[in-house]
């Protein structure tokens, strides 16, 4: 196994140092085609497949040279003419040459200036920005990444390649953190602009600049503004730390930087910043807007955002970089063998230190890509933290970690990973409507509507049969939320438990989560339940009886929905009475109650079926949930700050009540 370990590692290396020559174009970024040119400067380049379908481009193929197209125009005028027209186009489409060829930064630890060679996650940022722009889409993307790779400078020098090369009239408006940041971007800019050449302000088919004709100039007293007169375009750079140097206007490109940083000013949060910085941002081509930052813990704006736009649910696209696409971060390692070794021997380990990660970690970090004198480099810079959240905020190994928070992880990821393997989109979904909302015919005329955006999930259909009924199948749990936007969700879970009597396990089949009023829920559960060939009903009653008392915030008392739903539906779960009940001879009490004591139970249960798959998960959500459940420092189990723990909690009900149940068995109805 350790030469298979050590070949493997050879080749993510050869990978990781695969040749990259932005001049010839030869492994740069997007799809690529040779075009040969035997008496061109480049004979032989690899452009950019748009590129090779340009005219001039197309007419180069068939004459097979410079000279044979040009013919007898082949003259030194002729030939200068054509290199001007040729390579204009080429840094049209190709931004990795245009950097290369015209754009200088400086080198990092110092010394003069260096041209702009874009590294290995710069080139994945690259292809991500000219897939949008390429399809003709508006470029909206949110960067998550480790440090120190120029993930920045990147999007600011895309954004100046747009404006000078593509498009006239391109405002930009980049936004730093703080002050410092501002004042970097700014000298960036500057430098960019004193080397590049005038003449290239103009591209072919334009109004050449005036002999004379300053390159930029400042408007205004602040100097935060800068002009291109040739491009006819403004770069505006504002700093959060000023919410009015950060009002956007007529703004085509915006860079949003380090907003997981940003700190709320005179009154106003971040999200206040952004918006007034991209309201006036078109949603058409041409357009870009690009928030980027490391995390900065959970909850806050760009947390929240983020999340969205992995889950597809924003304008946005979601990047995420780590800290093994960046090539500096390796350490050379002494004898490759005996770590290869120690490796493999380790990775089932779970021990760990305030300063070292455990070999099971190790391992996965081996399986998401890393190299081994990545995992040496690793290794030697985790013994820099006394806290591996503090690790992971810097430099992430997945965008599940880099954000980090103070509490400790109740399941263990590589066992939630494992459950994706059963998950997979709906067969079904919609809503499952009867005669009334609540009451008796809440339950009567059950009809389910199809509706691709509807609440209702259906992984299964319930499996019914005429003349019979399987007791003890269908397992219904609620966890009840609120009916506003911004309060939990409720969750409506279906277990089916047909193959548990036979060594199987319990499968999710179906789900509900949304928002209404939580009476409306409970009778929205009892109608999934009855389709589900009257399943057994466990509703989580904290919400129920804590209205009962008059604490909750939302709506009136409402302390009879259990027993009204016990009414019309007698399959309702009925806690065991404690002897205290018994004792005072008290009511039957419906529904599971959440507290000090059981929780602590179900979770660990949850834990123990995570970790030896002893359910089957269809929803990916619900493994999210898992993998952002913490117990705090308190001792108390929740979802981090800005999360949510519905999902979870149906499961960990389901599957503990499941586990009381009776087997299933089919009896015939009289």
């Amino acid at each position: 196994m350790v030469e298979a370990l050590l070949a493997e590692n050879a080749r993510r290396n050869a990978l990781l140092g695969r040749e990259f020559d932005p001049v010839t174009g030869f492994g740069s970024v997007g799809e690529r085609v040779l075009l040969e040119l035997p008496d061109w400067v480049i004979p032989r380049q690899w452009i950019p497949k748009a590129m090779d379908g340009e005219p001039l481009v197309r007419r180069l193929r068939r004459a097979g040279s410079i000279r044979g197209m040009l013919g007898k125009n082949a003259t030194r005028g002729g030939r200068k003419a054509f290199a001007r027209l040729f390579t204009a186009l080429r840094m049209k489409h190709d931004f990795p040459f245009w950097a290369a060829s015209l754009v200088k930064v400086k080198r990092k630890g110092g010394g003069d200036d260096v041209p702009f060679v874009l590294n290995r996650p710069q080139r994945r940022f690259v292809e991500r920005l000219e897939r949008a722009r390429c399809a003709g889409r508006p470029v909206r993307l949110i960067l998550l990444k480790a440090r120190q790779w120029g993930g920045s400078t990147c999007s600011q020098l895309y954004m100046a390649w747009l404006q000078l090369v593509h498009c006239r009239g391109l405002n930009s408006l980049i936004i730093a953190h703080q002050g410092a940041g501002s004042d970097e971007i700014k000298d960036m800019f500057d430098r960019m602009m004193r080397q590049y050449p005038a003449r290239l302000l103009t591209m072919p088919g334009e109004t050449r600049m005036r002999p004379g004709t300053r390159k930029m100039e400042r408007v205004g007293k602040s100097g935060s503004i800068v002009r291109v007169g040739a491009r006819n375009c403004k770069v505006k750079i504002g700093t959060a730390e000023r919410p009015d140097s950060c009002r956007g206007g007529d703004y085509n490109l915006v860079h949003l930087s380090e907003v997981g940083i940003w700190r709320a000013t005179d009154g106003k949060q971040p999200e206040d910043i952004v918006r007034a910085a991209c309201a006036g941002v078109l949603l058409r081509p041409m357009t870009m807007i690009v928030y980027e930052s490391t995390a900065n813990g959970t909850g806050n704006f760009f947390h929240r955002e983020y999340e969205a736009a992995r889950k597809g649910e924003s304008q946005f696209e979601a990047m995420f970089v780590g800290w093994y696409d960046v090539e500096g971060y390796t350490l050379p390692l002494e004898d490759p063998r005996a770590f290869a070794a120690s490796l493999i021997e380790g990775r089932n380990s779970d021990a760990e230190t305030a300063r070292s990660v455990s070999g099971r970690y190790l391992w996965s970090l081996w399986e998401k890509g890393a190299t081994l004198e990545g995992l040496n480099w690793y290794v030697a810079e985790r013994a820099k933290y006394n806290d591996h959240a503090q690790m992971a905020a810097e430099y992430p190994s997945d965008d599940v970690e880099a954000f980090a928070h103070s509490g400790m992880r109740v399941f263990d990821p590589y066992c939630v990973e494992k459950l994706r393997a059963g998950c997979r989109a709906p067969l079904l979904s919609g809503e499952l409507e009867g005669l009334a909302d609540s009451g008796a015919d809440a339950l009567r005329g059950l009809t389910f509507h199809p509706d691709a955006r509807g609440s209702l999930h259906i992984w299964e259909k319930p499996d019914v049969v005429a003349g019979e009924r399987m007791l003890h199948r269908y397992l219904v749990v609620v966890d009840i939320g609120g009916r506003s936007l911004k309060s939990d969700w409720s969750v409506i879970a279906v277990f089916d438990r047909l193959l548990v009597g036979e060594g199987g396990r319990p499968a999710v089949v179906a789900q509900w989560r949304g928002h209404c009023d939580i009476d409306l829920v409970a009778w929205r559960a009892a109608r999934i339940a009855r389709w589900y060939d009257d399943a057994l009903l466990v509703i989580e009653s904290n919400t129920l009886e804590t209205r009962e008392y008059g604490r909750m915030l939302e709506g009136d008392q409402s302390g009879y929905i259990l027993s009204q739903v016990r009414d019309v539906y007698p399959n309702l779960y009925e806690r065991p009475p404690s002897e205290e009940d018994i004792r005072q001879g008290a009511p039957a009490k419906y529904g599971f109650h959440t507290n000090a004591s059981t929780k602590p139970m179900i979770i660990s249960g949850l834990v123990r079926d995570v970790r030896e798959g002893l359910y089957i998960e269809r929803d990916e959500e619900c493994l999210d949930e898992m993998l952002r459940y913490e117990r705090r420092p308190n001792g108390s189990y929740g979802a981090i700050q800005g999360a949510h723990d519905d999902l979870v909690m149906t499961r960990a009900i389901g599957l503990h009540i499941s586990s009381t149940m009776p087997l299933p068995r089919t009896v015939r109805h009289r």
